[in-house]
């Protein structure tokens, strides 16, 4: 993919939505890209997470394990969708394990490239930072809304 290309992908990621041209250039010229053939693993659950992905071409099949330790399916994902976004701010473990359905592109970012653009550009990090509020926000009303289904 072309600079131009991955820029145009990740201006319609939500989490980078309201960003402007530069930053997200920035963004684009320190990711790395990465190929992941069909049925391989982008990660795992519940290893540690040290960037995101966008997903640029292909799709991933996102998991987690259930009972007897076979693997239930709770998504696909597509193009433009990021995959653990949360790494960005900090430590965290992978909630799902991501298989590529087919032969797949990701755009990878890591937490220092991130943190070092937040740095740079303090209006970015307001922006961002009610974005992720936002989504665990969301994530703790949709556990809320769940309580009565372990009753």
């Amino acid at each position: 993919m072309a600079l131009s290309d991955d820029i145009e992908l990740l201006s319609a990621v939500p989490l980078l939505q309201g960003l402007d041209a530069d930053q997200l250039r920035l963004i684009a010229f320190g990711a790395e890209h990465r190929h992941v053939s069909a049925g391989q693993a982008l990660f795992r659950e519940k290893t540690p997470a040290d960037c995101a992905y966008v997903i640029a071409r292909g799709q991933f099949e996102l998991s987690l394990l259930g009972r007897g330790g076979k693997p239930r399916i709770e998504a696909v994902a597509g193009v433009g969708t990021m995959l653990s976004e949360l790494a960005l701010a900090t430590m965290v473990e992978r909630k799902f394990t991501a298989i590529a359905l087919e032969d797949s592109d990701v755009i990878r970012i890591t937490r220092a490239l991130f943190h070092r653009l937040l740095e740079e550009y303090p209006a970015m990090a307001a922006v961002v930072g009610d974005r992720i509020r936002d989504n665990i926000a969301a994530l703790a009303f949709d556990a809320g809304a769940m309580t009565g289904r372990f009753d």
